[in-house]
């Protein structure tokens, strides 16, 4: 199954390239074959298009996503400079998050066949063993090495090994057969009696330094310590025998147990029992990868966030004790205290001996069973960032849509994690009310821990810059920067019907817009900067931190009412992430399609221009905006669009001509940049006004 001869992790160091690139080579191709392996359970090709989670997509967008997430960082990082399939590297680059501007809808979708999806990943294979076979590196690998986009493709696709499998788990059990390739257990037994071991309280130290020997993803890096005071914790995970109690006593059915959160997900889903287990006549089954099996009792319960926690709740009552979900912290205090016991070939993890949970008293680790493996473990943590937290430019929405308050973090892997999943380090984190191959341990406390959270959008230095930059009225003494382009539009834009903003940032373009257009999208490749908006759209307010000189700084509150844009009830807003060289096909039909300051950022400007005709009405209004400060960070230095021999302007208005008519002379519009501390920058962004023909 999964070859002994081949390590858990690959490290970022070793004793030549060569070798480390043939290590890395044989990774990826275990990775990819693993992955596919995957999707060779389902009956037959029709089961691709299922959709076992309303809030995710059918499961070939899955297949596809893996796969395109090569090649579009690749093509990002300026490693490559051609795509295979810009529809597929479109249609499955985004939406694996619930997130607020997922594209769920079906319609706006018409999924390829899966034979075509199949030729798309072998040729994406071919892709990148050349890649891997050619690339110059050295050694040790860091965020800076071409390799490192290898190995963040090759960790993302083993996430996707893991939440896919989730998603087959939710199929009917009709559209899936057994795999020789994915051992289950056979054996199950009476549940033991879980009992509390004490763990004594110390300051825990988290966050990982670059300097790590494994890859890592941004939020791990950086911070942290917290004082944990003496608590016991559970031996065992909590088995489905232990949860059977909570469900036989009623407890779904007493609120008392539950969570405002987690009343109403009981009530929406109407729950009555954990999503694995089915219930017929009197008696209750349970759903592994490929089968429908009576329940095994001594297997560890996979359960969300909130039934763990409404199982607390309903142990803290029986017993008298505070019984809660330990924190991040506390687990790695567990974790430490026992490492001297982690083997993982010990461990229900990685695939190395089922592909499926295993009862809760098979693999012990000291005097604590499934320290790491066969169910991930829920805690009381939502996830946010270490002090120190930066994000890696080429996969900038990894994390920061998730440091929201909503997400908490799983700790220890399951039976089916992989790579950086296994690494005490790792840090992953799902919405409360989702289910992966997570179960949980309990702990006893004489006070329950308070979380506090970073609310990471109000100290990171480059949201605050550009909210700055948005939401001042004024930058010395020039009126906003996006509110005078949005007077422009409305003078130039006679129909008001459908505006785009494409590079909108944190958004304040398209509020503005949004006082005279009835519908207004806002497109950023960036998911931190979207999510302002989206903030600012949900809460009618965003607050930042100003850095005044130094270490000196003030915290800032925004209001869409300070900024005179609160009564906007007639007009729709969205925003969607995006890339501007490879937008997905409904966003078209517009009136009018404004873009500031960034032509000059995107990999492929010409292409960029050359697509907007296709997006606006006949007679629509196209106004580009830019600076025209070209990079080699940005754009390949062959597709800047000025040459020894032409102006950019002059490129722009040779490639626009066929399609669109100039309504005026280019000209300058003044602003101002707030580069650090209390350092401004003037600069001039040249504006040219465009009607298509």
């Amino acid at each position: 199954m999964y070859p002994n001869n081949l390590p858990l992790n690959i490290s970022l160091d070793g004793q030549s390239v060569e070798q480390k690139r043939s290590e890395i080579l044989e990774y990826f191709l275990n990775t990819y074959h693993i992955f596919e392996k995957l999707f060779e359970i389902f009956q037959d090709d029709q089961v691709f298009y299922e959709r076992p989670e309303p809030l995710r997509h059918p499961l070939i967008f899955y297949y596809g996503h893996t796969a395109c997430f090569y090649i579009n960082k690749l093509l990002i990082s300026n490693n490559i400079t051609n795509r295979i399939n810009p529809e597929f590297e479109n249609m499955f680059a985004i939406g694996v998050d619930e997130m607020s501007w997922d594209d769920l809808d079906e319609k706006n979708y018409e999924w390829p066949s899966v034979d075509a999806v199949r030729e798309y990943r072998a040729k994406v294979k071919e892709t990148v063993v050349e890649f891997i076979k050619s690339c110059e590196f050295s050694l040790p690998i860091d965020w800076e090495s071409p390799m490192w986009i290898i190995l963040m493709g090759i960790e993302h696709e083993r996430i996707h090994i893991e939440t896919s499998s989730v998603l087959h788990r939710q199929l009917d059990s009709k559209l899936v057969k057994e795999d020789p390739f994915f051992i289950e257990c056979k054996e199950d037994s009476k549940p033991p009696q879980n009992e509390l071991v004490k763990i004594e309280g110390e300051i825990v130290k988290l966050g990982k330094s670059k300097t790590d020997d494994y890859y890592g993803w941004d939020n791990e890096y950086g911070e942290y310590q917290e004082k944990v005071e003496d608590f016991k914790v559970s031996k065992y995970l909590v088995s489905n025998g232990e949860f059977l109690e909570f469900v036989q006593d009623g407890g779904y059915e007493k609120d008392q147990y539950w969570s405002d959160e987690g009343r109403r997900w009981k009530a929406y889903k109407k729950a009555t029992h954990p999503t694995f287990w089915k219930k017929q006549d009197d008696q209750y089954f349970y759903r592994t990868l490929t089968q429908q099996i009576p329940l095994p009792l001594s297997w560890p319960v996979d359960v969300n966030y909130l039934e763990a926690e409404a199982f607390c709740s309903y142990k803290s009552e029986k017993t008298g004790k505070l019984i809660t979900l330990p924190t991040e912290a506390m687990w790695h205090q567990v974790y430490e205290k026992y490492s001297g016991a982690i083997q993982f070939t010990k461990g229900n993890i990685s695939l190395l001996h089922y592909a499926s949970s295993a009862p809760v008293d098979s693999f012990a680790f000291g005097d604590i069973y499934d320290l790491v493996g066969n169910v991930w473990q829920w805690t009381s943590t939502p996830i946010d960032g270490f002090e120190g937290f930066e994000v890696h430019p080429i996969y900038d929405d990894f994390s920061t849509p998730t440091f929201d308050n909503r997400h908490n973090l799983i700790k220890g892997g399951s039976w089916i994690s992989m790579g950086n999943e296994t690494l005490k380090y790792s840090r992953y984190a799902f919405r409360r009310h989702f289910y992966q191959h997570a179960g949980f341990r309990y702990v006893e406390v004489k006070e329950l821990h308070k979380n506090s959270s970073n609310n990471f959008y109000e100290t990171d230095t480059q949201i605050s810059q550009y909210c700055d930059f948005h939401f001042g009225e004024e930058h010395y003494g020039l009126e906003n920067f996006h509110k005078r382009c949005a007077k422009i539009a409305f003078e130039y834009c006679d129909k008001k019907r459908k505006a785009l903003d494409i590079g909108c940032s944190v958004g304040r373009g398209v509020f503005e817009l949004a006082q005279k257009f009835d519908h207004v999208t806002g497109v950023d490749f960036s998911a931190r900067f979207i999510k302002v908006g989206q903030l600012l759209l949900d809460q009618k307010s965003v607050g930042y931190t100003r850095q005044i000189e130094g270490d000196i700084t003030e915290k800032v509150e925004v209001s869409l009412k300070e900024l005179g844009l609160d009564d906007l009830k007639n007009s729709q807003i969205e925003f969607w992430q995006g890339d501007a060289c490879n937008l997905k096909p409904h966003f078209t039909r517009y009136d009018l399609i404004i873009s500031i300051n960034l032509i000059d950022r995107v990999y492929d400007p010409k292409k960029f221009l050359l697509d907007m005709a296709h997006r606006l009405n006949s007679g629509g209004i196209f106004i580009l905006g830019s600076p025209f400060t070209w990079n080699e960070e940005y754009t390949p230095k062959e597709d800047w669009l000025c040459t020894k021999s032409k102006t950019t302007q002059e490129s722009i208005d040779e490639i626009l001509e066929n399609d669109f008519e100039p309504l005026c002379e280019p000209f300058l519009e003044e602003f101002v940049i707030r580069e650090t501390e209390r350092k401004f920058q003037h600069s001039k962004s040249q504006i040219s006004i465009w009607k298509k023909k």
